[in-house]
């Protein structure tokens, strides 16, 4: 079973909507991509909440341990993580009021896919957040 993602035009009205972005595996490390993509969507206005259980703030924003964690509702779950840790990350995206599951560029799993789409989840995989933001404007 392939991976779907929605078209480049319904990305691009997801980015216009969405506010809040939960960042799983948002390290603290400037030079790693998941800092360098998450400081250019809090530039550009989003919300964004680092979720790292080995850090306790990044861009200036508290961390919380796990998706869990958070109060209030998610728009997308942006996911830095490798492919093997997605389907953990999935569930655990299913039991919050999040829309959206996001998973960087290079990113895939195809078990964690179709468990998110059987419930009826946008899911978007092997796409970047930045770029595909860079491409709406």
């Amino acid at each position: 079973m392939a991976i779907e993602n929605p078209s480049r035009e319904e990305i691009g009205q997801i980015l216009k909507r969405v506010k809040r972005i939960a960042v799983v595996g948002l390290s603290g490390n400037p030079e790693r991509t998941s800092y360098m993509v998450s400081k250019a969507m809090q530039d550009a206005g989003y919300e964004i909440i680092p979720v790292n259980p080995t850090v306790d703030e990044v861009l200036g924003v508290k961390a919380v341990k796990s998706l869990k964690e958070i109060e209030g509702h998610v728009d997308v779950v942006n996911v830095f993580r490798r492919p093997e840790h997605l389907m953990e990350i999935a569930k655990e995206f299913a039991e919050i009021d999040a829309e959206i599951f996001w998973a960087q560029l290079g990113v895939v799993n195809e078990e964690a896919y179709q468990f998110l789409k059987e419930k009826g989840y946008t899911v978007i995989m092997d796409r970047c957040i930045k770029v595909e933001h860079a491409l709406t404007k």
